[in-house]
């Protein structure tokens, strides 16, 4: 497959609008995902909750049901039209993200987190499937970091408006503001976004019938690199959802900022960096591959989040609230930098027929392990260092999964060093 064959099958024009329209979508599915950070505050308060429920509403209760149904909903999508399976799945969770707002108590609320898990299931894996349909492999890191984008300008707007309206309104006014938005986007979606046909990866041979899910995990946990990919980015992400899950309560409970200051000068300032850091990786990842070989990306996410530690470390150790959030700034300028090439790597590495359940299958472990622990295991932390920090445990407990990063960079290097073994083996036998 060449970018001239890639530009037949979907016009450049169908191509732009259709890549918009599903990062649009990942960008609502990230802001009804990471609201719940900002507000986490008030509805403690309000509904007299402790750290552990905080950690549950965050992490395990969204995660479980958002991973594990990402991965049948994948491989229908290997079968069907994955542009609708989104548009339903959009329109599902933006109902009940607006339904948080309606909880009287812990239970509400766990049931509506529920099912925003259960509708984002439906987004993923067919966007990743689709993209690597749209665009060839010397151009899939950069597509994938714009489709990433979703990620942090979602979290952002999520902190953004999140902040700004319980700050005048209430978290539940909140909730119901950016839910109901997504219903539109959601017909938008079924009516504007093209459904690419599916080409097979040079090298790849197809695969007779459909695989099973089965299959797909074989698959993917047979081939080296792969396991070593997964494993880099479950382990960045459980740091990144704890983090960020926990960053708004942080900036509260440690240096008295309120919502307004987080939402208006915090999240756009985190915004800017988690950007540039997306496209800037995207595009230098492209140019890596095309000069060294695919076995150089893991070694560019590995030598920038080893950049990001000093400054995150320093983020969990100062107490001006000015120099902590400059140091997370750069932190996040470096580290934000995973996503849209490991996924690249991935799409390339998947056969044909598999590339939804490959991005599920990644999406199952990143979000059972990472979301549903990350965020959870904070909390869990936070509760049990109050007898020795008191009103400083969220700040230690951020700090001890936040120095689990080394780990990620050398999982990472071992996936560059399966990636360059491989291509020598394939050379030697040409």
């Amino acid at each position: 497959m060449n970018t001239d064959q890639t530009q037949q099958t979907l016009s450049p024009r169908a191509t732009r609008v259709t890549l918009g329209l599903l990062t649009t979508t990942y960008f609502f599915s990230y802001m009804d995902r990471q609201i719940l950070a900002i507000l986490l505050e008030d509805i403690k308060a309000d509904l007299l909750l402790s750290d552990t429920q905080l950690g549950l509403l965050s992490g395990l209760a969204f995660a479980l049901f958002y991973a594990t149904l990402g991965v049948p909903v994948a491989a229908l999508a290997d079968r069907s039209n994955r542009r609708n399976i989104i548009a339903v799945a959009l329109a599902l969770w933006s109902g009940m993200t607006a339904l948080c707002g309606l909880a009287q108590n812990f239970t509400h609320l766990l049931l509506a987190r529920i099912g925003v898990g259960v509708g984002e299931a439906g987004s993923s894996p067919p966007s990743h499937s689709m993209i690597a349909d749209m665009y060839p492999a010397e151009k899939r890191a950069l597509a994938l970091s714009i489709y990433s984008l979703g990620v942090t300008l979602g979290a952002a707007a999520g902190q953004i408006f999140g902040g700004n309206i319980t700050y005048f309104f209430d978290w539940r006014t909140a909730f119901i503001a950016v839910g109901l938005p997504g219903i539109v986007l959601a017909i938008l979606v079924r009516v504007f976004a093209s459904e690419p046909p599916r080409i097979a990866e040079p090298g790849h041979a197809a695969l007779e019938g459909q695989p099973t899910i089965r299959e797909g995990f074989a698959s993917i946990f047979s081939n080296e690199a792969a396991r070593w990919l997964v494993a880099g980015v479950t382990l960045t992400s459980l740091i990144g959802y704890a983090l960020t899950g926990w960053t708004p309560p942080y900036l509260i409970r440690s240096f008295g900022l309120n919502t307004l200051q987080i939402g208006n000068i915090v999240a756009p300032l985190l915004a800017v960096a988690g950007v540039a850091s997306g496209l800037g990786s995207g595009w230098f990842a492209n140019r890596l591959a095309q000069r060294y070989g695919m076995q150089a990306q893991p070694l560019m996410i590995a030598g920038l989040k080893l950049l990001a530690l000093p400054f995150l470390i320093m983020f969990y150790l100062m107490q001006d609230a000015v120099w902590a959030v400059g140091a997370y700034f750069i932190a996040v300028l470096f580290q934000s930098c995973y996503l849209g090439p490991t996924f690249a790597m991935l799409q390339t590495l998947a056969p044909m027929k598999m590339r939804a359940v490959w991005a599920a299958i990644t999406l199952l472990v990143i979000n059972l392990i990472g979301l549903g622990l990350g965020p959870t295991l904070i909390g869990v932390i936070s509760d049990l260092y109050i007898p020795r920090f008191g009103d400083e445990s969220l700040r230690y407990a951020l700090l001890t999964v936040g120095l689990l990063t080394p780990l990620a960079i050398w999982f990472y290097y071992m996936a560059s060093r399966a990636l360059r073994l491989e291509a020598e083996r394939k050379a030697a036998m040409a």
